[in-house]
């Protein structure tokens, strides 16, 4: 019964984590780019919905939207101000990177001024209440924060692999010039990822308020670090992957803390994503890339 409690907690949290993941592999699927800016929209988006409940008292789900569009929109504009004029100028992919991480810096600062460094309570909106299956507890928070991350999942796996917007996507992936040279708008496209990736990552964020009641600027690193390990290690650039990777994290974790110990946990799953990582380097979904001259 401990085992079988510890893998539902562990598949509960990792499954906010994943959308998190979805984010890093959204990027990186279509420019080869890890947005390390992730985890501080993460924390945004938290403490948007949170504002938004509290201080303007707006419903729930108006409030998530608005949150949503929000980390959505400014995923979309650090691509256009930041980013895109990289591109143009056939600049290193490191100098993207290290972009990605002044703008992650500067949103966790902005949120350290704005909204302070303490805890803050996050109210539980639905108080659903728990379930009891013998000598399990399952909390209604913990459904909800599966289910939404699977519909995600789904849905974005949708868009990518069976519209024509996804076709643009897997076609700059695949060479950007070539795809500009079919009449894929490129810009506009990889402008969408970036939206859809940091919209995952702020839903997320509220998810995990709502689930540990409270959130903290502290969260950010920790969370950042984890859904980029899940990313690699269910194959980045794979959507099923970061579901993956963030649930088999979750589970050793949660696992690790009960029989190990807590200050063990995050060593373990690292642990583990090095021995995968040896042993199949692309991941476990992934694929490994042949290159042809």
């Amino acid at each position: 019964m401990i085992i079988l409690q510890q893998l539902i907690n562990g598949l509960t949290i990792e499954s906010a984590y994943a959308l998190v993941a979805i984010g890093f592999t959204m990027v990186f699927g279509v420019l080869e780019l890890v947005n390390m800016a992730n985890g501080a929209f993460y924390v945004l988006g938290g403490y948007l919905t949170l504002i938004f409940l509290t201080q303007l008292q707006w419903n729930f789900f108006l409030a998530l939207l608005a949150s949503m569009l929000i980390t959505g929109g400014l995923g979309a504009l650090m691509d256009r101000v930041a980013l895109s004029p990289i591109r143009k100028r056939r600049a290193s992919k490191i100098a993207a990177l290290i972009s990605t991480v002044g703008l992650g810096t500067a949103v966790t600062n902005f949120i350290l001024v704005f909204f302070g460094t303490e805890t803050k309570r996050f109210p539980d909106v639905f108080n659903l209440g728990k379930i009891r299956l013998g000598g399990i507890i399952i909390t209604w928070m913990q459904i909800i924060i599966f289910a939404v991350t699977v519909i995600m999942m789904a849905v974005l796996s949708l868009i990518v692999y069976k519209t024509k917007l996804g076709m643009g996507m897997r076609a700059i992936a695949q060479d950007a010039d070539a795809a500009k040279l079919m009449g894929i708008h490129t810009d506009h496209i990889i402008t969408f990822t970036f939206f859809i990736g940091t919209m995952c990552v702020g839903v997320a964020g509220t998810l995990v308020a709502m689930y540990y009641q409270q959130i903290d600027t502290r969260m950010a690193v920790a969370v950042g670090m984890k859904s980029f390990a899940a990313a690699v290690l269910g194959g980045i650039g794979i959507l099923p992957g970061a579901m993956l990777g963030g649930l088999l994290l979750g589970v050793i974790e949660s696992l690790g803390i009960n029989y190990i110990g807590s200050g063990y946990g995050n060593a373990i799953s690292f642990v583990m994503l090095i021995v995968v990582l040896i042993i199949k380097p692309s991941g476990l979904l992934g694929r490994h890339k042949v290159t042809k001259v």
